[in-house]
């Protein structure tokens, strides 16, 4: 009978041995970057065989069992997409399939985007399942839950973690989520003395504002001079208005025959705002169009120094000054003299 118990208690240390080595010991046969999908309805022997593909050998069946039974994870595994990286062990593993630690991926909606090059992105966004693709715009707009509105500018620019599974549309439903709470928020928060007279038109401005300058510092300059100009019933005259009339044919030249174009997003042409924005503002064009800069100038032209930075004019003939020190200064970098 000592003999017997002996073997079994050594045979039960050995066993208990063997499984922490197993549950706690780095698996192997993984790549960097590999990762396994717990899909519904997956069991835990699904599980297993999915990591045997992936090349992990360690533990047989009735030790991921008894490990899952301890971690309190079987029957618990979460569905999602989860990182095997070299260096993960079955318990880091199991915790992360019971706490749900997917993988979150990452989808940018770029400042300044329009809604063309926001589709053109989301088409090659992976892992993200592609649902829109075969939508007009009027269609894609249904579907996010805004029927016959026009689609430029109506998605926040931001970065949108999202899960393998997850669709275009889902991201473009938070985006729209997000630019209306923004554009609410930038409304509420308007000045008192503001010339526009509905949200609809501070996108209008605020994706024209977006589209002329990177920099934060001038975006409530330049708010302030369109909104100086709308006041006293000045042309807008801004390139970027011009540029989407042209539309995806635009080569990077606006000519005589674009300024003369009879089209409603032709600033040069028609008094106040077109009847869409022309791109999708970030929250720093829609909080300066809501508060814009005091001051005087309705003129500005680039500095033409290669910062993005503008220069600022009370009259148009300091503009024109302006404008002559801006074509020097490019001319001169056109000729390799430039400083």
């Amino acid at each position: 009978m000592l003999l017997l118990l002996l073997i079994a208690a050594g045979a039960g240390f050995w066993a208990w041995q063997r499984y922490t080595g197993f549950a706690d010991a780095p698996m192997s046969g993984l790549e960097p970057g590999e990762t396994v999908m717990v899909e519904r309805g997956d069991s835990l022997p699904t599980v297993v065989r999915k990591l045997r593909e992936a090349g992990v050998r360690e533990g047989d069946l009735l030790e991921w069992r008894a490990l899952a039974k301890q971690l309190g994870a079987a029957g618990k595994l979460q569905v999602g997409e989860y990182a095997i990286e070299p260096g993960t062990s079955p318990r880091a593993l199991l915790v992360a399939m019971r706490e749900g630690r997917v993988i979150r991926h990452r989808f940018t909606i770029v400042e300044g985007w329009n809604i063309r090059e926001l589709r053109a992105a989301l088409a090659k966004a992976k892992p993200l399942k592609l649902e829109t693709g075969k939508l007009d715009n009027a269609a894609l707009m249904k579907a996010v839950g805004a029927p016959g509105q026009h689609p430029e500018g109506r998605f926040l620019p931001e970065t949108y973690l999202y899960t393998r599974g997850d669709s275009d549309l889902d991201v473009l439903k938070r985006a729209h989520a997000a630019m209306d709470k923004a554009l609410d928020a930038a409304w509420q928060q308007r000045s008192a003395d503001n010339v526009l007279k509905t949200p609809d038109e501070m996108l209008v401005l605020a994706s024209i504002v977006e589209k002329e300058t990177g920099i934060a510092s001038e975006r409530p300059q330049i708010a302030g001079l369109f909104a100086r100009r709308l006041k006293l019933g000045m042309r807008l005259e801004t390139d970027p208005t011009v540029i989407y009339g042209i539309g995806s044919t635009y080569d990077g030249n606006i000519r005589k025959s674009d300024l003369r174009a009879d089209n409603p997003y032709n600033t040069y042409l028609i008094a106040g705002l077109p009847p869409t924005p022309i791109a999708m503002p970030g929250i720093g064009a829609l909080e300066a169009v809501a508060k814009p800069a005091d001051g005087d100038a309705l003129f500005f032209v680039a500095v033409g120094d290669g910062s993005g930075r503008h220069l600022f004019a009370r009259t148009y003939a300091e503009h024109q000054a302006n404008v002559r020190a801006y074509l020097k200064k490019y001319r001169a970098a056109q000729s390799g003299n430039g400083p």
